[in-house]
């Protein structure tokens, strides 16, 4: 087979999602009936890249109520290499010109959408259009207008939708969630986050190609400090003033390099927000009325460490934060446990990140925003 790029197949995708050959609805009773329950639920990972092989892959490994079923690449001989390496069946393999004929493998009942943002909606879409429940790699897509075209699909299609949001399934966070709720040190007055790393070496990286991405250093870690700055307060933002800046725009030149944003929440909370492709940032600080908590590292695959002011280690074993999500998405599905990251929680992030980018156009200005609790999920 004839090896299909990313970016040759990204313009493709530009024609339109109207042009995809979809088969017809399909039931989705694979396993949910109570004589054929699944112990465990099939996952195939769409687009083998470093996230894929690297994290999720290993992290299916150990999963409890999930595995590693199927793959779906354009690339032969990675065919090869994860059929070998994770015993996957022939039959569970799909490229992007089949990918639609997986709505009549009953091993597979979980797709996870592991490409570029630019290919969210469309693989979403027709995960969805196969009868396949979605997990969509974060940030869900690179609009709000993709946002609702993925939520609407899953819902007409009776699936159920996940954002690839790990930190939401790490204790850690969860850690920082109870401080809030419970209030041991009083109600948040300010919250920090901070998320970024370096690039270099690679300009011609599909992070830093506007088309296929849909934005740079905020699109990529950025969604982690707003979802910190969220799960650090309890609460949504009610306005957002941003600025860019670029210390390296020969490198960066199609992308953002480092924002900063200020985030006003209810009852006169703040928020400050740091994100960058060209400095490394890994914190969450939160400022009580009677003490603060702090992690670092916060956004990492771990193992990650807390404290608080008044000499309290935050410390947990660290786990595999995929394993944990996946698990957690598995367990909404067959026993209706929460979504810790559902749709609205990716949409309601990509109504910030345009917000943000809205007010770097427009000179910093604040973007009020109204967002009431969507996207709020409490344990």
């Amino acid at each position: 087979m004839k090896k299909i790029s990313r970016r040759s197949f990204n313009t493709k995708l530009s024609q339109g999602i109207a042009g995809t050959a979809i088969l017809g609805s399909v039931g989705l009773g694979y396993g949910f009936s109570p004589k054929k329950e699944k112990k465990k639920l099939g996952i195939a990972l769409v687009g083998l890249g470093s996230y894929s092989g690297g994290q999720l892959a290993p992290g299916l490994q150990d999963a409890e109520h999930c595995y590693l079923a199927g793959i779906v690449t354009g690339t032969p001989a990675k065919e090869k290499e994860w059929m070998a390496k994770y015993n996957i069946p022939r039959k569970n393999v799909y490229n992007y010109e089949n990918f639609d004929s997986i709505a009549k493998n009953p091993d597979i009942d979980i797709v996870y959408v592991v490409l570029p943002n630019s290919m969210h909606a469309e693989f979403c879409i027709r995960a969805a259009k196969a009868g396949k429940h979605v997990i969509c790699e974060k940030p869900m897509a690179v609009s709000v207008a993709e946002c609702d075209a993925i939520i609407n699909a899953c819902k007409e299609a009776g699936v159920k939708l996940s954002v690839g949001y790990r930190m939401q399934s790490d204790p850690y966070t969860n850690e920082i969630k109870r401080l809030v709720k419970e209030k041991p040190y009083g109600s948040v007055r300010y919250v920090s986050s901070d998320a970024g790393y370096i690039s270099r070496g690679n300009p011609d990286q599909w992070r830093l190609n506007h088309a296929l991405s849909g934005g740079g250093a905020l699109m990529n870690m950025g969604v982690y400090s707003i979802q910190s700055n969220i799960y650090g307060t309890g609460q949504n933002p009610i306005s957002v003033a941003a600025q860019e800046f670029s210390s390296k725009p020969e490198y960066f030149k199609d992308t953002d390099e480092t924002i900063t944003a200020q985030m006003e929440f209810p009852e006169g909370v703040v928020g400050n927000l740091f994100t960058s492709h060209n400095a490394n940032a890994n914190r969450l600080f939160v400022s009580f009325e009677k003490g603060w908590a702090e992690l670092n590292p916060c956004h990492s695959y771990g193992p990650l460490s807390g404290r608080t002011s008044d000499g309290k280690e935050i410390k947990y074993p660290h786990q595999s934060q995929q394993k944990l999500q996946m698990d957690d998405f598995a367990k909404h599905i067959m026993l209706g446990t929460t979504n810790y990251a559902p749709g609205e929680m990716g949409k309601r992030d990509m109504i910030i990140v345009e917000a943000i980018y809205k007010s770097i156009k427009e000179g910093g200005k604040k973007i009020p925003l109204d967002l009431g609790d969507m996207g709020i999920v409490r344990r």
